[in-house]
């Protein structure tokens, strides 16, 4: 099979509002994985938890069958996941403390994404952004049962209620989808900041680039300028 080669680019900024930043990333761009995490619980606890993440998925091993590395991604933040809830009872007096997770990793054609939470992987191709991670969220179960509409799901108070995240509730469940890869396509990992300050067509007029500093950075500036009320992580991936 035919060596699949890509570019990436990574950013992060603590936005418009806040004055520090719980967001984490990892771009292990030579060996394709990625990693973007969005920590919550305040100073000492949303960062730790988010940096606790990358460090334990920048650990893995890749060096292995596909269907290994994968288990191992797993593997890692089940891992992290019980050490963060150890970190919050021993550092925190068990106030809650976790971080939400998406992460892609490229393997000749294929793409693994791993996630938890409501950090988002998004594809850019034939001039059409789709949602690859679907959110953990309050909104979105309420959204797939039919209780609300997607034009109320836009401003709905429960909107940055999440239900999954890794170290914040007893037991940790991850979802792993299998994307195939094709020339051209443009993977964007996210953290909510950023489609809490745009909206995805406004997204996807920055994913036409071919340059994926290009594209990272003026997502970033471009969310600042709506008035970011969150951290803005994003890492842009383009398959060549």
């Amino acid at each position: 099979m035919a060596q699949t080669h890509w570019l990436s680019s990574a950013a992060t900024h603590c936005g418009a509002v806040r004055n520090m930043n719980e967001d984490a990333f990892l771009n292990r761009n030579n060996e394709g994985l990625w990693v973007v995490a969005d920590g919550m619980g305040g100073h000492e606890a949303g960062e730790v938890a988010s940096e606790m993440i990358t460090t334990a998925m920048g650990a893995a091993d890749l060096n292995q069958p596909l269907a290994e590395v994968v288990d191992s991604l797993e593997d890692a933040l089940l891992e992290v996941h019980h050490k963060i809830r150890t970190y919050s009872r021993t550092h925190c007096e068990g106030r809650t403390m976790g971080s939400t997770v998406v992460s892609l990793y490229i393997r000749e054609s294929v793409g693994i994404c791993l996630w938890a939470g409501d950090s988002r992987l998004y594809r850019y191709r034939d001039h059409t952004l789709e949602r690859i991670s679907d959110d953990h969220s309050q909104v979105n179960e309420m959204l797939s049962r039919g209780m609300i509409s997607p034009a109320e799901a836009i401003n709905h108070p429960a909107s940055n209620v999440i239900t999954r995240a890794v170290g914040a509730s007893e037991t940790l469940y991850v979802d792993i989808t299998l994307v195939e890869l094709r020339p051209g396509d443009l993977y964007l990992l996210c953290s909510d900041g950023l489609y809490g300050a745009l909206d995805e067509p406004e997204i996807a007029r920055y994913l036409t680039s071919d340059n994926v500093e290009t594209v990272t950075h003026g997502l970033i500036e471009r969310s600042l300028d709506a008035g970011a009320r969150d951290n803005v992580t994003v890492i842009a991936v383009k398959v060549q």
